[in-house]
């Protein structure tokens, strides 16, 4: 007899509960008041008050993503929250290694999103307020290469060896595109996964076409994603996502980056992060002045200064890479959402890419098809661009 699967609201209640002991232990004598849960389909996060001032506490469920755990991935109720128990004290736990990661960059100069304390598997952090990068791009499309460039430009820091040393003592591969898209699409289960896509969240009808389409574009990028990645293995930050991006001082300044996923990759991965999910977000909530075609000149702007930094032989192969990773990457998040059981509270962005499904299956599935022709990596990139620009105008 299958065992019942975990329920969210005794799930969060446990979190919560673990949260507001491991403040207490932490700051004793401060009082502890519980804010508002922040939606999230990897980990149970909340706002905390301690006195006068506010943190985020985020708690990781066995290092799986939330939708996982609640789909059954490491069993019923009582199974996870016995080995949450023995998981939460782990050394090597994801949170204790984003903890250690957080201090060597914080070290080292690079301006994170401060770790006020981690303990017994729960990490607080500083609240960071301002605009994200993408709230920047929304309000200053003309101003979507230079935003983009700095971004990048502002962690050159993660060469440093102290980071370095950091980042290869506690990685964070789970946060890695390809990792991820392996782990999710590989074989009978990887098939079988996409096959129960959206049924939660979609009518039967978008649902089987979503699904076949998802199911054409994985079979495509299980082939490309063997292209090796171009130049060496540097320090990636792993997780260069536009909210992870913040400018509490304005769009001249340093951005301020939270929730690294530090390891080894190629030097296209972090572009190709940053790409992927602004034209995710371009694709689900189109700007409503100017419409989408300024930020995506902009996107192009960017990944062509991108590649002038690469030498001339190895620019296509840099590119195509770069658009490989950037249909994974989509593909992970939206099977994700897609993935997501009805109960879980999905972020509002989350929402706007379901109900962008059609049109993302639309720009997955002709891009994806113009790479495994052997299109020349260029006019593939044009191809792509103007692929977003008119599913975005829908």
């Amino acid at each position: 007899m299958p065992h019942a699967l975990p329920e969210p609201g005794a799930l969060f209640t446990l979190a919560a509960d673990r949260i507001r002991r491991v403040a207490a232990e932490e700051w004793p004598g401060e009082p502890v008041t519980l804010g508002a849960h922040v939606p999230s389909v990897t980990g149970y996060v909340r706002r905390v008050h301690l006195g006068g001032r506010e943190v985020f506490a985020k708690d990781s469920v066995l290092g799986l993503s939330l939708v996982s755990v609640l789909r059954g991935a490491a069993g019923d109720g009582d199974q996870v929250r016995a080995a949450q128990a023995a998981y939460a004290t782990s050394p090597t736990s994801l949170l204790a290694r984003e903890a250690a990661q957080l201090r060597a960059l914080d070290a080292t100069g690079i301006r994170v999103g401060r770790c006020a304390a981690y303990r017994d598997g729960v990490l607080f952090t500083e609240a960071v307020t301002g605009p994200s990068l993408l709230d920047l791009i929304t309000k200053e499309p003309a101003r979507t290469a230079d935003l983009m460039s700095r971004s990048l430009r502002s962690l050159a820091g993660l060469q440093n060896p102290a980071v370095a040393e950091a980042a290869d003592a506690s990685p964070i591969t789970e946060r890695g595109i390809d990792t991820t898209f392996r782990r999710k699409f590989n074989g009978i289960s990887g098939r079988a996964y996409v096959g129960r896509l959206g049924v939660d969240q979609l009518d039967e009808r978008t649902r089987r076409g979503a699904v076949a389409v998802l199911g054409g574009v994985v079979s495509r990028l299980l082939k490309l994603r063997l292209t090796p990645a171009p130049g060496p293995r540097l320090v990636v930050y792993g997780d260069l996502k536009p909210e992870h991006v913040i400018w509490p001082d304005g769009p001249d300044e340093q951005p301020v980056y939270i929730d690294p996923g530090l390891s080894r990759g190629g030097a296209h991965q972090d572009a190709a992060k940053l790409v992927s999910r602004t034209l995710l977000a371009v694709l689900a909530e189109p700007p409503l002045d100017g419409g989408a075609a300024p930020v995506v000149e902009g996107i192009d702007a960017f990944v062509h200064a991108q590649a002038r930094e690469i030498s001339r032989t190895a620019r296509g192969l840099w590119l195509r890479r770069l658009m490989v990773t950037w249909l994974m990457d989509s593909v992970n998040i939206l099977s994700t959402y897609l993935a997501a059981p009805a109960a879980l509270p999905l972020p509002d962005h989350a929402r706007a890419v379901v109900d962008s499904t059609p049109a993302l299956c639309t720009v997955l599935d002709s891009v994806s098809a113009n790479l495994s022709a052997g299109t020349e990596p260029e006019a593939t990139w044009r191809l792509a661009l103007a692929a977003v620009t008119r599913a975005a105008t829908r």
